[in-house]
């Protein structure tokens, strides 16, 4: 800490990458109007202002998380900051939570309550067959205990090896440390190349949008593909996470007392793990049931 200073909290120099990182981030989502929709003259399909956003907000991650590490190798992360930064990270996750929620709870609204629907939501006859059954008639679902089962078995394991390696580091084994956060990575690669995989695999054999499924499978396949689809999202990310912490602890970086970018990338790894259990449970398993 500066000379002088007589107080545990770090107080932060002037920085511009909220302002850049504020911009960016406008122009992005404009940016994602624009090619849409069409946007402030842009006619639809145009795609620059999107990726211009998405380089800024990039670039602002990268060179803001920078200049945390810079503070934390400087020592300005005293205990009080740390506590600090753990709250941060435990209310980020806590907010992610409740992203899940809402994807779960329409697919618990339609998987529990789609006899309403049939019975009483619409005087068409199409309609009320459709949602007699929950997946809608004619959708086929993926089988839960195949590519679903493997990926989930990748989670587990993945799971067990970012603890390894998080108790490898905190007992200053780092070459431990290593081995575990790559393993991690690698697995983390596979379920995403799994993932993929099955994707191609739905769209290749029309299995939400094939027969009779291509009128009813509309909700059905939306919130699929955002349920399980942003999960992937956060499988990347959490990936990207471990990389980097990888790459600080070959450069020498983390200590056994002072690991919290390490110990933050290892909690997000484990709600991707628990958000997938339930994905897997429930989708997949209870409410995946081939609905005929």
């Amino acid at each position: 800490m500066a000379a002088g200073v007589k107080h545990d909290y770090h107080l932060v120099n002037p920085s511009p990458w909220p302002l850049i990182g504020s911009i960016s981030a406008v122009a992005m989502a404009m940016g994602g109007i624009a090619w849409m929709k069409g946007l402030f003259g842009l006619p639809a399909h145009t795609s620059w202002l999107f990726f211009l956003g998405l380089a800024g907000v990039l670039f602002t991650m990268i060179v803001w998380w920078r200049d945390v590490v810079i503070e934390a190798n400087e020592g300005d992360h005293t205990p009080v900051v740390s506590i600090g930064l753990r709250y941060g990270m435990i209310l980020f996750i806590a907010s992610e939570v409740m992203f899940f929620v809402a994807w779960f709870w329409i697919f618990f609204e339609m998987a529990l309550f789609h006899h309403v629907r049939g019975d009483a939501g619409s005087s068409i006859d199409e309609v009320r067959t459709a949602w007699a059954t929950w997946p809608p008639h004619g959708v086929e679902t993926v089988p839960a205990f195949q590519l679903p089962l493997v990926n989930t078995l990748t989670l587990l394991l993945s799971g067990t090896t970012v603890t390894w390696a998080h108790h490898a580091l905190q007992v200053g084994d780092r070459r431990g440390a290593k081995i575990g956060l790559f393993l991690t990575i690698c697995l983390g690669v596979l379920f995403t190349s799994i993932q993929a995989y099955e994707y191609n695999h739905i769209l290749e054999h029309h299995y939400f949008f094939g027969g009779e499924g291509a009128a009813n499978s509309g909700l059905y396949g939306s919130s699929f593909f955002m349920a399980t689809g942003f999960h992937g999202f956060h499988v990347l990310i959490g990936t990207i996470f471990l990389s980097v912490c990888l790459a600080r602890l070959l450069a020498g970086g983390f200590t056994p007392q002072k690991h919290f970018g390490f110990e933050a990338a290892a909690w997000y790894w484990h709600f991707v793990d628990v958000v997938w259990l339930f994905l897997f449970a429930f989708i997949y398993v209870i409410f995946g049931a081939h609905g005929g």
